[in-house]
């Protein structure tokens, strides 16, 4: 009688994670480098002692991700290190057969990263502090690793990006967006027979029966960010063409803005046959606030089966 072939079983997660942390290089250079790289914005990183007493840059960070805050829409900032993390574990065995070595011209990346926290603790603009951190752990990675493993860790490396609080300077793109979403949804509601005032950013209801402003949280900046981040992940994971992937992320306005035109008009909707209660109802409900990101999901999912189907370009 044939044997049966047994199958092998994945050791699991865990197990395999020890395993690859045994087979990196270069550990405690790394590390003990980063964790002195770290202590220099915990103890030095933040000038701005005023309204945010404390010299650490994860302080003031986690001062601009908190919600409800002035800076809410930034709070996708506290999910990116754990996603870059995962991807780095998704890439582990690509990394790890890579010829690793020490890299001197990484040192470069590490002082560039220290100019710019000079230069944002001397002017009092921790963004720029944020980019140097960054920029400076981008920098050990290469002196640790070598050339080789930069190259492949730029994706999801530069996801990092999203930790930056960047909605407090973007009012500039978003009132355009709430301008946009505004004059949608009044032709569409006259297209529907409804009688919807326009003025500004603002939306009546006739005879004043309800107003709605289009205001900076509905503009779509919450979900442009998220929207525009998995694009990025879903593109640089499914394809390798740099043209496909910035279709993708490209992608990431309009549907952010079909999204929320999707939400206020069932805003309106709500409010035109159940008064201003209803529509607040729709308004302030968590689970319609999750409404932009279905269309935008959906039209994420359709565009890369679209590109799926059709051959990537042979690099030479």
């Amino acid at each position: 009688m044939d044997e049966i072939p047994k199958t092998v079983e994945s050791p699991g997660w865990w197990p395999d994670t020890v395993a690859c942390w045994r087979r990196l290089p270069n550990k405690l250079f790394f590390f003990g480098l980063l964790a002195a790289w770290l202590a220099l914005f915990q103890f030095l990183g933040n000038s701005i002692l005023g309204y945010i007493h404390s010299p650490s840059i994860f302080i003031w960070l986690e001062n601009s991700y908190r919600a409800g805050g002035a800076s809410s829409d930034d709070g996708q900032g506290n999910l990116i290190p754990f996603l870059v993390l995962g991807l780095f574990w998704w890439k582990r065995n690509t990394l790890l057969a890579l010829p690793a070595k020490l890299w001197w011209p990484g040192i470069f990346f590490l002082l560039a990263g220290a100019g710019l926290h000079v230069f944002g603790y001397t002017v009092q603009q921790p963004r720029f502090s944020v980019v140097g951190m960054f920029a400076g752990i981008f920098g050990l990675m290469g002196l640790a690793w070598g050339r080789a493993w930069l190259k492949e860790s730029v994706f999801p490396f530069w996801l990092f990006i999203f930790c930056v609080p960047l909605s407090a300077l973007l009012t500039s793109v978003t009132f355009p967006l709430r301008l946009l979403v505004t004059w949608l949804v009044t032709v569409i509601s006259h297209l529907l027979t409804i009688n919807v005032v326009r003025q500004g950013t603002m939306l009546f209801g006739p005879g004043g029966s309800y107003q709605y402003e289009v205001a900076a949280a509905c503009s779509g900046m919450r979900s442009l960010v998220a929207i525009f981040l998995l694009a990025t992940v879903y593109g640089f994971i499914s394809f390798r063409s740099p043209g496909r992937r910035l279709l993708l992320m490209a992608l990431a306005l309009p549907l952010s803005v079909l999204g929320n035109l999707v939400r206020m008009m069932c805003i309106i909707f709500a409010a035109e046959f159940g008064g201003q209660a209803s529509g607040n109802y729709v308004h302030e409900s968590a689970i319609f606030s999750l409404i932009p990101y279905i269309p935008a999901i959906a039209g994420l999912l359709w565009a890369g089966r679209w590109l799926e189907k059709k051959p990537e370009p042979q690099t030479p």
